[in-house]
């Protein structure tokens, strides 16, 4: 799979997930990433520390359950069990679901 289409599975793990809160705080979300701490929605792929950091910066200690959902949600796309203890952080999980993730003309599950 090449590297934009993983960072499309990423982009859309994460607007799902923002979603669960509501679309206008998704948008708001993605409004206040990108005035106060820099981060474009179509950057966070490969700025994954920074876009964690925000996070918690926005929602303090309930930034690690928006990232877990992010990492279900991208196990989901790539037609995996998401166990919860394989990841420690959003940018960890990332990088090992990115190794696993199907090469060009496989599909992923839905």
């Amino acid at each position: 799979m090449p590297s934009n289409s993983f960072s499309k599975l990423v982009l859309a793990a994460v607007d799902e997930s923002l979603s669960s809160l509501g679309d206008s705080s998704r948008q708001a979300i993605f409004f206040h990433l990108e005035a106060s701490f820099k981060i474009k929605r179509e950057s966070i792929p490969s700025n994954l520390a920074e876009f964690s950091e925000a996070l918690e910066g926005i929602f303090g200690p309930g930034a690690p359950y928006l990232e877990e959902l992010i990492a279900r949600r991208l196990h989901e796309e790539l037609g995996l069990t998401f166990e919860g203890t394989e990841c420690t952080n959003l940018s960890e999980c990332i990088d090992t679901l990115k190794k696993h993730a199907p090469t060009e003309g496989e599909t992923t599950a839905q």
